[in-house]
């Protein structure tokens, strides 16, 4: 799949509306999952205990945690955009974002990307994105929402 560039508000404003793309399926495992884990503090046993999460989770297995499945999003966003002529990029905000699936241990989730709104701030440009995170053979997505970045073209 080809990255869309975009190297200016005109061309981001352009694709308002439009699905930019999908980016490739991403593996979440286990050992991730511990290292999150580790890094944030949070060792809640449906994530961390393997033979815990088999025997008494409702899920059958242990499950990412929802914002380690957030924070995929910088890796997967440049699978599908390259953008490019930029002094500065800052994430601005996270919008309307619902976790709507457990991610199991071992699935694969992809990112769905749409350009919902475009707005010039005074030179700086405002792109609210809509995201999905689908999984491989689920129907239900594991979050929907919308990410914020502030584009500071040159």
């Amino acid at each position: 799949m080809d990255k869309v560039i975009i190297k200016s508000f005109n061309e981001l404003d352009e694709l308002k509306g439009q699905i930019l793309g999908t980016s490739d399926y991403y593996q979440i495992t286990q050992e991730q999952i511990n290292l999150f884990a580790d890094a944030t503090n949070d060792h809640q046993w449906i994530h961390v205990d393997v033979e815990r999460a088999k025997k008494e989770s409702p899920f059958g297995d242990t499950i990412a945690h929802g914002y380690l499945t957030v924070s995929l999003l910088p890796h997967l966003w440049e699978q599908i955009v390259d953008v490019q002529n930029l002094k500065l990029q800052v994430n601005y905000g996270i919008e309307k974002l619902k976790f709507n699936q457990p991610v199991k241990v071992n699935s694969r989730v992809r990112l769905v990307a749409k350009v919902d709104d475009v707005l010039n701030l005074r030179g700086v440009t405002k792109a609210t994105i809509g995201v999905k995170l689908e999984i491989e053979g689920n129907r239900k997505p594991a979050y929907e929402g919308q990410v914020v970045f502030l584009y500071h073209f040159k």
